[in-house]
């Protein structure tokens, strides 16, 4: 595809990100999953020209149990910016409108003190951990009824919305039990007392630690975009289903066999 074309849905895909217009999917236009690589450093570009810092990637479609819900069987990343991530204890609701048909996702997240590489074994992969969250991505959809191919969603930077970051804990004094915990904890989803999901580390690729591993490989093989940095937030791709969300709800995630405390976010 050519660099004009690019440009083109570049321009288009952030004029209905911001406007929450619907956008009829660039795969029907021609966008493969490799042209797509070539829109996001435009998107970052647009992100820091319109004042916003990058702070991080998300990570998308890191669950297998919703791959074929999408119909996509891979994951992909995307951008996280000032304007998008925020501490849960400094923003405990958030506007529904604000989004284009937007779902929610109960994440584990990672700071990072040192750049990891994809060549690092595990304890130098966990070395470079600051600390670890759990918190909330909240995803929405320019497509209508969220339905798209994979080039699509990276067209788009990966359906991210916001990102609402629970409590800090540092990560280097019980790594081993950190590595342990991430690959076997459950994680139960509720939507006003009401519980709506169950899942957990072991959805996430086996492991969010897995996670954080794989986009290390898919950054080690992609031309267009810069390998991770050190001070970046990764945030490693829901723990349950993404659940559809509307204002004058509030939703909790209950961690269970990791001492992480739950997190709660509210819809007006």
């Amino acid at each position: 595809m050519s660099d004009t074309r690019i440009n083109d849905i570049a321009t288009e895909a952030l004029a209905a990100l911001a406007a929450h217009t619907p956008l009829a999917p660039f795969s029907g236009r021609g966008l493969t999953l490799a042209d797509a690589s070539r829109v996001t450093p435009l998107l970052r570009a647009a992100f820091e020209a319109r004042g916003e810092d990058i702070l991080g990637r998300k990570i998308g479609f890191t669950n297998r149990s919703i791959w074929d819900q999408y119909g996509v069987h891979a994951p992909i990343w995307g951008y996280i910016t000032s304007a998008t991530t925020h501490d849960l204890s400094a923003m405990p609701s958030l506007s529904a409108r604000d989004f284009s048909e937007p779902r929610l996702e109960p994440e584990i997240m990672f700071g990072l003190k040192a750049a990891p590489t994809a060549d690092m074994d595990d304890d130098a992969l966990m070395a470079c951990i600051d600390w670890l969250a759990l918190g909330f991505e909240v995803v929405q959809s320019p497509f209508p009824d969220w339905q798209f191919k994979p080039a699509d969603t990276v067209a788009v930077n990966a359906l991210h919305g916001a990102l609402l970051i629970g409590e800090r804990h540092a990560f280097a004094p019980r790594a081993a039990d950190w590595q342990r915990e991430l690959a076997s904890f459950t994680a139960t989803l509720s939507c006003d007392g009401k519980v709506i999901d169950v899942g957990g580390g072991a959805a996430v690729l086996d492991s969010p630690l897995l996670a954080l591993r794989h986009l290390l490989g898919m950054l080690a093989n992609d031309p267009h975009n810069p390998p991770l940095a050190v001070g970046e937030i990764i945030s490693t791709g829901t723990l349950t289903k993404a659940m559809p969300v509307k204002a004058g709800e509030t939703w909790r995630i209950d961690a269970i066999g990791i001492p992480l405390p739950s997190a709660a976010l509210r819809f007006v």
